[in-house]
C-alpha cells in the first residue's frame, strides 16, 4: 500500500518559490489499479517522480507498505519493491534488451522467459532479444520494452507515467491488456497509471484527478470517471494518434 500524507513540492524560479505540488494527500490500496489524470500541467508527472524518489517532497511524507520513504534514493526505493516507467524511457547504448530484461528481473532470465515478457507487450521476441537498447529503436518499441522490464521485476508497487506516450493504436489495445493481465498476475501489487486515456481510466478501480498541484477528485471509477467524460476537463481519447 501506497500512502502520500500532505506532500507538497516546490521550486525557485525569477519570481520566488512556485508550489507545483500543494498539499497532496491519497491512499493507493494493494491489489488496486489507480489512475491519476487531470488537465496539463496539473502536476501528475510530478507525483509519479516524487513516489519513485526522482523528486524528494518540500513537505509531508510518503508511506510504502508502512515505512517512511521520504528520504530514500529511486535505488532504495527500487530496492523496497516500486518500480518507476517513465514517460521518455532511457536508452542503454551498449545494453542488450535480453541483459536489460535479465537486470530488471535480478536474475539470470532464460531467452524463452525473456521472450516471453517481450511477447506480452506485443514484440516479436526473436526480432528484439540481442537488439541493443539505444537509438535503433523507436519511442514506442523503447517504451513497451520498459514495459516489460517492469513486469519482469513483478514488484509491490508499479507507477507508469503516461506509459500511451508514442505507442501507436494498434498497441495501445494491447497495452489495456498489459494491464488487466498484471493485475492477475502480479496479485497484491498497487498499480497507478499517469494518463489522459479514458480506456485506461475505464480499467482503473479508482480515478484521482490532479488540477493545478491539488487534488480536486479522489474516488472509485464508477463515481469518478461519468462526470470527467464529455465535459471540460475529460481527457482527449486514443483515436487520432499516430
Amino acid at each position: 500500500m501506497l500512502e502520500l500524507k500532505n506532500v507538497s513540492f516546490g521550486v525557485r524560479t525569477d519570481e520566488g518559490k512556485k508550489e507545483i505540488i500543494d498539499d497532496v494527500s491519497f491512499t493507493a490500496g494493494a491489489g488496486r489499479l489507480v489512475a491519476i489524470t487531470g488537465p496539463n500541467g496539473g502536476g501528475k508527472s510530478t507525483i509519479a517522480k516524487l513516489i519513485a524518489g526522482v523528486e524528494k517532497p518540500t513537505k509531508g511524507s510518503i508511506i510504502f507498505n508502512g515505512e517512511d520513504v521520504t528520504g530514500m534514493s529511486i535505488t532504495e526505493r527500487a530496492r523496497l519493491g516500486i518500480s518507476y516507467a517513465m514517460q521518455q524511457p532511457v536508452r542503454f547504448k551498449g545494453l542488450s534488451v535480453l541483459d536489460l530484461l535479465r537486470i530488471a528481473a535480478g536474475r539470470r532470465l532464460s531467452v524463452s522467459d525473456a521472450c516471453e515478457y517481450l511477447s506480452s507487450v506485443g514484440l516479436c521476441a526473436r526480432d528484439y532479444i540481442n537488439r541493443e537498447v539505444s537509438g535503433e529503436l523507436s519511442g514506442g518499441e523503447l517504451k513497451r520494452i520498459e514495459i516489460a522490464t517492469i513486469i519482469a521485476r513483478s514488484t509491490p508497487l508499479c507507477v507508469f507515467d503516461e506509459p500511451e506516450a508514442g505507442i501507436d493504436l494498434w498497441s495501445f489495445g494491447n497495452l489495456i491488456q498489459v494491464f488487466e493481465r498484471m493485475r492477475e498476475k502480479i496479485a497484491g501489487s498497487t498499480i497507478i497509471i499517469i494518463s489522459h486515456q479514458e480506456r485506461i481510466l475505464s480499467i482503473a478501480d479508482d480515478i484521482i484527478v490532479v488540477t493545478a498541484g491539488r487534488i480536486s477528485q479522489d474516488g472509485r471509477r464508477e463515481d469518478i470517471l461519468p462526470g470527467l467524460i464529455g465535459t471540460a476537463s475529460a481527457m482527449p481519447s486514443c483515436e487520432g494518434r499516430a
